[in-house]
């Protein structure tokens, strides 16, 4: 494609966005010099200690991962929950908010002298879900379960008029 002069225009005026008055741009570092600056930034810095990363981890619950979908006249969540008993988890609703909470508890071995890699979560958890329809809150109208290791949380979806037509005299 050619370029034109109000391209070359769209390129000065681009220009002076980024730079302030009196600079010079023969001065801008280039990809390379920013890359090299990164590169000796990282290189300089002292990596974090254990104690550093466990202080930074214990300050918030884990995230509970969850799908959430609906039929025609249910609204369902589903969450992974394996290795979590009925007695660790609680589950509540208010003002159509959604609240999943517990406990995963059995990480933790006292003999352990050094960890070589730790993917899995282990302690409380907690997740709050804005459910995307109205749903009945009552207790008959709400069904939960915990089956091979899958927290299944259906609703019924409230009945919704459509709008009303309100004829202008």
């Amino acid at each position: 494609m050619a370029r034109t002069n109000s391209d070359d225009l769209l390129d000065d005026e681009l220009a002076a966005a980024f730079l302030s008055e009196g600079d010079d741009t023969t001065s801008t570092p280039n990809a390379k010099e920013i890359a090299d600056e990164l590169v000796a930034t990282e290189e300089s810095s002292e990596p974090a200690t254990e104690d550093e990363w466990a202080n930074e981890t214990d300050d918030f619950p884990g995230q509970l991962a969850v799908d959430v979908y609906e039929t025609a006249d249910k609204l369902v969540v589903k969450a992974r929950t394996a290795g979590i008993s009925k007695s660790d988890l609680d589950v509540s609703i208010a003002d159509n908010i959604l609240t999943i909470s517990g406990v995963l508890s059995g990480g933790e071995d006292e003999q352990t002298t050094r960890w070589h890699i730790q993917e899995c979560y282990w302690g409380e958890f907690s997740r709050m879900i804005a459910l995307p329809v109205q749903v009945r809150e009552d207790e008959n109208s709400v069904k939960a379960e915990l089956k091979d290791g899958v927290l299944t949380i259906t609703f019924e979806k409230e009945k919704v008029e459509a709008p009303k037509r309100i004829a202008i005299q």
